[in-house]
């Protein structure tokens, strides 16, 4: 049942209500509890105990499992089917046109298949589809005697050549599953150089990055190397590679081409540049990638205006333009949107804001609006967005002297979270809670040189320029209540520290 509902709980309301309406239709029988099931599901009742004696009033475990077999067959067909009427698939449409042409040859309508060919082959080369286009030519190869106006030569020439863009696209997919998976053997280790395991893996797999890297296979070596960049707090030795490999790309021919990806990759640069604490050339990047959202009649403008607001706002909140990051976040959340990751993101950003400006009562009612367990939100976010959300959660009850909350809060987070920060090797959050209770118990003594003391000796700090900006955020409200300056002030100060940091 756990599998079941995940993916339930990966489909978004309206799909829900959807899938139902899809079961009602499959329905023949009148007594199938398949749509019964699906709402137990969706509540997140997994114990086959409990629905057994739900659906049955006994239990018959037998039927039970047949039924949840059939239900899960009823997803797999309802995703499938979603994903053939996607009207943004053009892999879909491209095979449709590859069968209907098939179809039409096995007909000896030999015209009208290859007038479809030769429309899927233009689509598929723009979309540089490489596993479609040697469909499309295994069939024209297959089928040229039925046509004299096809030179054979010609048609066998670009097979093979697509059959070399097609091996290669399958060694970078090599070498991208490579770095993911060296990522997680070393997984939190420090002192793993990736630009010189991709020049090795380059090397070995006889890749040019001048030559053979795409948007769409540097979209993949970027998301991995960020992974890495995450876990080490070290954005900065990603980007020169991302600028330069970027560079090198857009000069490229054929790169207008491949719009969705070069949207993303322009994306992680920007975010890279934002934490990196380099605002004015991450806003750069986000304009350059708004550009490129508005082209082809917006086509990819709904797919990536969430994560784009977000970096946006989030560089205005750290460059003492706080009003006006609060307001774009803010009449983002005024609609419903389908990209619940990003939601969250934006939600938990919004109540840091808010945070940040003394305005605690607003930051909780929006925290408020998380009623599900942690494990949901590890599943839709990630563990550490969800640390961040305790963490805040934490500081906001301190702050409203919700005593009680507070004290249970903190004890729930050391249960569940302090095995998997040592495991990581984040003890400085470890040691943060630890003065965040010191400054509970104590709080006249935030001020004193003894306190300074203990604060300076209990942080290894890597550094302004280095530090995570999250981090830093953390850290200015500490500070703020050791200097008794506004919270927000303290972080403007914190960022301004690292420009002068730079300037050495």
């Amino acid at each position: 049942m756990k599998e079941l509902y995940h993916v339930i709980s990966s489909f978004s309301l309206k799909e829900q209500q959807r899938f139902i309406v899809f079961l009602e239709k499959r329905n023949k029988r009148t007594d199938t509890k398949n749509i019964q099931l699906f709402k137990l599901a969706q509540k997140g009742k997994t114990s086959t105990q409990h629905i057994c004696k739900e659906l049955y009033g006994a239990q018959k475990r037998e039927a039970f499992y047949t039924l949840k077999q059939r239900l899960y067959e009823s997803l797999i067909d309802f995703v499938a089917n979603n994903r053939i009427q996607g009207e943004n698939s053009i892999d879909m449409l491209l095979i449709k046109y590859i069968l209907a042409a098939r179809d039409f040859l096995f007909h000896k309508n030999y015209k009208a298949a290859y007038k479809i060919l030769d429309k899927a082959e233009v689509i598929a080369k723009e979309q540089q589809l490489f596993p479609i286009l040697n469909e499309i030519y295994h069939t024209k190869i297959q089928y040229a005697h039925t046509n004299s106006r096809i030179n054979l030569n010609e048609t066998i020439l670009s097979f093979k050549e697509n059959q070399r863009n097609l091996f290669l696209e399958e060694e970078l997919n090599i070498v991208c599953a490579k770095v993911r998976d060296t990522l997680k053997v070393n997984s939190y280790k420090q002192g793993l150089n990736f630009q010189s395991l991709i020049d090795a893996l380059f090397k070995e797999h006889q890749i040019n990055i001048q030559q053979d890297v795409s948007f769409k296979s540097l979209y993949q070596l970027i998301s991995i190397i960020n992974i890495s960049a995450f876990i080490h707090n070290d954005y900065l030795k990603t980007e020169i590679f991302l600028t330069e490999t970027y560079h090198i790309l857009n000069k490229k021919k054929g790169k207008e081409k491949q719009v969705f990806y070069h949207i993303r990759v322009l994306y992680l640069i920007a975010n890279t540049f934002f934490r990196n604490k380099k605002f004015k050339e991450s806003v750069e990047y986000l304009n350059s990638m708004h550009t490129y959202m508005l082209q082809n009649k917006k086509k990819y403008f709904t797919s990536f205006y969430l994560n784009y607001t977000l970096l946006l706002a989030l560089n205005y909140n750290y460059t003492n333009h706080q009003d006006t990051a609060t307001r774009l976040l803010e009449t983002v959340l005024k609609k419903k949107h389908s990209d619940i990751k990003t939601v969250l993101e934006i939600k938990l950003s919004l109540i840091t804001f808010y945070f940040q400006s003394n305005e605690f009562k607003k930051a909780l009612q929006l925290h408020h609006t998380f009623y599900h367990s942690d494990q949901w939100y590890i599943d839709k976010v990630g563990i550490e967005w969800t640390v961040k959300k305790n963490l805040i959660e934490i500081l906001l009850h301190l702050e409203l002297q919700n005593i009680d909350l507070f004290e249970s809060r903190l004890l729930s987070f050391k249960r569940k979270y302090i095995p998997f920060l040592l495991e990581i090797n984040q003890k400085r959050v470890i040691t943060f809670l630890k003065l965040v209770e010191h400054y509970y118990k104590n709080p006249d003594t935030v001020t004193t040189p003894d306190f300074f003391y203990l604060v300076e000796n209990s942080f290894v700090f890597v550094g302004a320029k280095q530090e995570d900006i999250f981090v830093m955020s953390f850290y200015a409200w500490l500070k703020s209540k050791m200097i008794q300056q506004p919270i927000y002030e303290v972080t403007l100060a914190l960022i301004k520290e690292v420009k002068l940091q730079s300037q050495h």
